[in-house]
Order: structure tokens, then C-alpha cells, then sequence
């Protein structure tokens, strides 16, 4: 049975993090505004989540918050609201925790601010929207073959089921998929955790174990902006498609 026609109208963007991999770049300004293809990593990923039918992305801020704010403020769509976290980093899970009163208590998109993609022939969010199913699943990911990414410092992150269904490398040396940070989530899954800063790999453990985290991989190249040679490396490939 597919999920609902429906897909969420809000996301999380997460843009608080201090970006230590990317100095010099990182001295002076947030992560998420470094531009790569001309664009901002911020911008790259709310031009998609509005693609997809994205009307208001709560965007949460850490260091550089006023030039963060001032950026988005420029933009007419879709609705900005600021999740402020110039107080403490809170981590992913409780920074999406702490935006509560902003996102509410129905699904949402949540998504990193450092990835870029070249698409392939998938509509890899509209996937993604098509196969969220809040009554099998807590929460439905991006995965992505290892040989199709840049900018990943990790062995892999998931092995792919069937149906859809992730289970998580643990204690295995590798994994074949990365997982892409970009994901439908039920927020009261993350709500319920009772600290205030934790990760969502720790919902997505939880989810994993009662066989409720799924995911979809669609085709393109994926990559993460990490660091300066990884985003060197996303410039040159982002102009070959030009």
C-alpha cells in the first residue's frame, strides 16, 4: 500500500552547525551561505524543498545568525521562519525538538544545508513523498549507492531491504548506502526524546529496530559539501552539467 497523496508542506532545514571542516572558508561566515555553483548551500536546497511543494521551512541558526537571517530574509518563498539556537548547538534531533512550536505536530521534511545533487532521470523528493507512509514507517530517507557520491567520510551508513526498509551498518566494517540528508519524518518520534541535544540517528536506531525506517534511492549524483576540497570538487562537477 502506498502512503498518503499528500506530501508534508513543512521542513526543517538544519543550518546551525559551525562548519570546523570548512575553514578558512567558515571564519567569517555560516556554512550555509558558502556558494558553490553561484548559488548558496542554504538557497541549492530551499529552491528543492520548494520544488516539492515546501511552503514554510523553519531554518535553524547558531554562529553567524544576523548574516544568516539578513540572507534569508531576502528570499520571497518559501515562508522563512528562524528557529534561534544562538544560545547552544543542540545537535540535529534537538534542534528540530527545540522548533516545535514553528513545525507542529504533522509530518515534516527535514534537511541537511551542506548536500547538492545533479539529478538524474528521478524526481528523487517527488520519490520520496510518494513512498512516506506514516503507518509503516517513522521515518523515510535518501539513500544513495557509495559509487555515486562525493564528500562522504564515512564507511556507509545503511544496508537496503526489501520494500524499502533500512537496518543500519552497527557493527558491520561497511555499508553500501549513504544515507543523503534529506528525509520525511514523524516529529513525535524526535518530540519524545527527553534530553534537549541528541541526534536523530538516535530516532532512526529506535525506528530501524521495529523494522520503521525506510528509504528510496533515486538516481544522480549526490554529494556532500563538507570541506573545502569537497566543494571544490562539487563546483567542477555542478559546471560540467551547465
Amino acid at each position: 500500500m502506498s502512503g498518503p497523496t499528500t506530501a508534508p508542506t513543512t521542513a526543517m532545514v538544519m543550518a546551525a552547525g559551525l562548519g570546523l571542516r570548512m575553514r578558512p572558508l567558515t571564519e567569517h561566515q555560516p556554512k550555509a551561505l558558502i556558494e558553490v555553483g553561484g548559488k548558496a548551500l542554504i538557497d541549492h536546497i530551499l529552491d528543492r524543498l520548494e520544488a516539492a511543494g515546501v511552503t514554510r521551512a523553519v531554518v535553524n541558526v547558531h554562529g553567524f545568525a544576523d548574516a544568516m537571517e539578513a540572507h534569508l530574509a531576502r528570499r520571497r518563498s518559501p515562508e522563512i521562519l528562524i528557529s534561534d539556537e544562538r544560545g547552544a548547538l543542540l545537535e540535529t534531533g534537538g534542534g528540530l525538538k527545540h522548533a516545535r512550536r514553528l513545525l507542529g505536530e504533522a509530518p515534516i521534511w527535514v534537511a541537511n544545508s551542506d548536500y547538492v545533487w545533479i539529478p538524474g532521470q528521478d524526481d528523487a523528493l517527488a520519490m520520496l513523498a510518494a513512498a512516506w507512509d506514516p503507518e509503516r514507517m517513522d521515518a523515510c530517507v535518501i539513500a544513495v549507492p557509495k559509487a555515486r557520491t562525493s564528500g562522504f567520510d564515512t564507511p556507509g551508513d545503511f544496508f537496503v531491504g526489501a520494500g524499502g526498509a533500512l537496518t543500519l551498518r552497527g557493527a558491520a566494517a561497511e555499508a553500501p548506502y549513504h544515507c543523503f540528508g534529506i528525509e520525511i519524518i514523524d516529529p513525535q518520534r524526535v518530540y519524545a526524546v527527553a534530553a534537549a541535544k541528541f541526534s536523530l540517528f538516535q530516532v532512526w536506531k529506535a525506528a530501524a529496530e521495529h523494522g520503521r525506517l525506510h528509504g528510496v534511492v533515486p538516481d544522480g549524483f549526490w554529494m556532500q559539501v563538507g570541506d573545502p576540497a569537497a566543494l571544490a570538487f562539487a563546483e567542477a562537477r555542478l559546471a560540467e552539467t551547465v
